[in-house]
C-alpha cells in the first residue's frame, strides 16, 4: 500500500535543470491523509570518485568555481572537490571513468563502487554513486581541467594526510569529498 498520492505536478523552471512543484497527499503514522506541497529540483543522478595512490599516500582532487557556494558566502566561490559528473545517459561506472579523464587527465580502468547516497533529499532528487580507484603516474594521458567551455578545473595532487586535515581547517567543505576522504581514512589509509 502506498502512503503517497501525487495529485498535481507543475514545472516552475526548466532552464538549467527542472524545478517542479508537486502537490501530494501523504498518509501519516496516524493513518490520516494530509495534503502537502513541495518543490523538488531534478538535475539527474551523478557519480563521484576519489583517486588514491597507496604507495605515495596521495590523492587527486579538483578545484573549481561554484556559484551556489559563492552566493551562500564562500568569498572566492572556489571549492576543492573529488572529481564528479552527471550520469546523463551513461551507467555510473562509465560516467565516472569519462569524467575522471576529462577533469583530471587520468585514464582509469578499474573502479570500485563503494556506496550511493542522496546528498540533499529535502529538495534535490539526485542520488550520487561513490567510487574509489587507484591511480599511478603512467595513467596520466591528458592535462585534465574539463573539456566543456564552462569548466575551469585545477587538478590537485596532494598527500592524503594534508587533504584529510583540510576538512578540519574548513578548506574542504564539499560533502561528497568529505565522505570519500573519511572512507579513505577508514579503509584505504588506515595502516
Amino acid at each position: 500500500m502506498t502512503r503517497v498520492k501525487i495529485s498535481k505536478t507543475e514545472i516552475l523552471s526548466n532552464n538549467w535543470y527542472t524545478l517542479k512543484k508537486v502537490t501530494f497527499d501523504y498518509q501519516n503514522k496516524k493513518g490520516e491523509w494530509v495534503t502537502q506541497n513541495r518543490e523538488a529540483y531534478d538535475r539527474g543522478n551523478g557519480a563521484t570518485i576519489l583517486l588514491y595512490n597507496k604507495e605515495s599516500k596521495t590523492v587527486i582532487l579538483t578545484q573549481q568555481f561554484s556559484l551556489p557556494s559563492y552566493i551562500n558566502g564562500n568569498e572566492s566561490g572556489m571549492l576543492i572537490e573529488t572529481c564528479a559528473g552527471l550520469l546523463d545517459l551513461d551507467n555510473p561506472e562509465d560516467c565516472i571513468r569519462k569524467e575522471t579523464e576529462e577533469e583530471t587527465g587520468y585514464k582509469i580502468s578499474s573502479v570500485k563502487r563503494i556506496f550511493e547516497a542522496y546528498m540533499s533529499p529535502g529538495s534535490v532528487t539526485e542520488i550520487l554513486y561513490f567510487f574509489v580507484a587507484e591511480y599511478a603516474k603512467n595513467m596520466k594521458v591528458a592535462e585534465g581541467g574539463g573539456v566543456e567551455g564552462h569548466e575551469d578545473i585545477d587538478v590537485l595532487e596532494m598527500e592524503f594526510d594534508q587533504a584529510y586535515s583540510m576538512i578540519e581547517t574548513g578548506e574542504i567543505k564539499d560533502g561528497k569529498t568529505i565522505m570519500l576522504l573519511q572512507y579513505a581514512k577508514l579503509n584505504l589509509f588506515s595502516q
